[in-house]
């Protein structure tokens, strides 16, 4: 049975304007501004003739050379990942320290529960929850005292002050859900989309029950339902911004009378930003997977818009504003997923736990005998996953205008310096003044036949010179 969204019959004309392709003009306005911005000197947005759009040099690049930074638009950190890694939930920067790294990880991971199973309730104490869930003791266990000792940080490992790390900060609403690097970073979250997503007192929803349920649904099926909620509710946000200072302007000039449409065009300005990404509905474009036969397809898009549908009921429920309604259309949230289905880029940020036993192992005899005394067994409690990193899904303006090919001039790769969630852009070869700057979507050492299998969940067959040279 299919499922209905009253709004998508109510609001079809403003939806498809919402959805219509921004013109040439448009695009090549928008991204001119965001290159100046962003300071993102060397490079230029313009529309190309197979793609709609695509990014090229404008300078000259030598190898390995950094072609952008590209601070991402909406992240979010995988729920899984969040038991080995405590990083900042705006720039994705790992906080605390190394003793709280560890000690934190090895408690969660003896809860053995992906979900947030502790309150975090200052820079220097741990109040921990009850989570019923059930783990695996196959790795070394450390007695209690020790693991409590280091999120305490009343316990300091040799040699950890060599790698500081920002301090905690809560979050401004009072969420045990959200930590910051800095207040900057808290702050620009909150303006962004967390005021309204926030679940702790000073929350802007409607309903923070509603909200965590539709948290914990998003949790427990796709974490892009979460991305897709940011994107609403930073609209929604700009919007009242716009709104607001609308009509201090009418009040300072008196002006009596509104348009009728008023409230749509600010709504389409606030949309401004998510208009420019490439888009399909999410149902549309996933990818089959592979232990799905070819004959259940139908059957399978149809399951993976009814999930889309019980998400946005769920988020309407927690955040739905009156005044933008178009945005809580299933056609809407479809689009946005498919959107970050289509663009996102892996979020990788490298563990500086890694890192510290990387430094201890490297010492000099004796004296990594005599420290090994104190870090092994922590090592040892670990395990493998002493070197996880932090990872999500990020939407990235820039970064995802760049087009494809299977023999690519740039690469997305973090450096040592790289410690946050921005994308990092570095040329694979010289590259010359007004050539397309091209990145990977796929393995392009697959075969053909495979690469262009791949690509076709992207909804186009490659046709770079490597493809065109294979192609039987």
């Amino acid at each position: 049975m299919e499922v209905v969204c009253p709004i998508d019959a109510q609001f079809a004309e403003q939806i498809a304007v919402l959805l219509e392709p921004p013109s040439s003009l448009q695009v090549q306005e928008y991204f001119d501004e965001l290159i100046t911005s962003k300071q993102c000197n060397g490079i230029q947005v313009k529309p190309t003739n197979d793609y709609g759009k695509g990014v090229y040099a404008d300078m000259e690049f030598e190898e390995e050379d950094l072609i952008l930074k590209d601070q991402m638009l909406f992240g979010v950190q995988h729920s899984s990942n969040k038991i080995d890694c405590l990083v900042c939930s705006f720039c994705f920067r790992f906080i605390g320290s190394i003793e709280l790294q560890i000690g934190r990880k090895l408690y969660l991971q003896g809860l053995g529960s992906p979900k947030d199973c502790f309150d975090l309730a200052s820079e220097d104490q741990l109040e921990f929850q009850h989570c019923s869930s059930t783990t695996s003791r196959n790795r070394f266990q450390l007695p209690s005292e020790s693991v409590e000792s280091l999120m305490h940080e009343k316990l300091a490992l040799p040699y950890s002050k060599k790698f500081p790390l920002p301090s905690v900060i809560d979050c401004p609403g009072g969420c045990k859900e959200a930590y910051y690097c800095s207040k900057s970073c808290a702050h620009a979250d909150w303006d962004l989309c967390h005021s309204i997503l926030c679940t702790g007192e000073g929350s802007k929803s409607l309903s923070k029950k509603a909200l965590s349920r539709f948290i914990e649904h998003a949790n427990e099926t796709n974490d892009i339902f979460l991305l897709a909620a940011k994107a609403i509710s930073s609209t929604i946000l700009k919007y009242r911004k716009l709104k607001a200072a609308h009509n201090k302007e009418k009040e300072k000039n008196h002006i009596a009378e509104v348009l009728g449409n008023h409230n749509f065009s600010l709504l389409l300005k606030a949309w401004k930003p998510l208009s420019m990404g490439y888009k399909r509905r999410w149902w549309d474009c996933i990818a089959l997977p592979d232990d799905v036969d070819a004959c259940d397809e139908a059957a399978f898009r149809m399951q993976i818009r009814q999930l889309a549908f019980e998400s946005l009921e769920l988020l309407k429920d927690a955040i739905i504003d009156e005044e933008c309604l178009p945005l809580f259309s299933l056609e809407i949230y479809g689009h946005i997923i498919g959107m970050f289905e289509l663009n996102n880029l892996d979020l990788v940020v490298a563990s500086p736990v890694e890192d510290y036993f990387l430094y201890i192992d490297d010492l000099p005899e004796p004296e990594k005998k005599e420290v090994d005394e104190i870090t092994q067994p922590f090592l040892d409690a670990l395990g493998e996953d002493y070197s996880v990193c932090c990872q999500g899904t990020a939407f990235f303006a820039l970064q995802s205008c760049m087009n494809h090919s299977c023999c690519p001039t740039a690469k997305a790769f973090k450096r040592d310096e790289d410690r946050d969630g921005q994308a990092t852009i570095l040329a694979s070869r010289p590259i010359k003044k007004g050539e397309e700057i091209t990145i990977s979507y796929i393995d392009e050492e697959l075969p053909f036949e495979e690469r262009q299998a791949l690509l076709a969940d992207y909804g186009f067959r490659c046709k770079c010179l490597k493809c065109i040279q294979e192609q039987p």
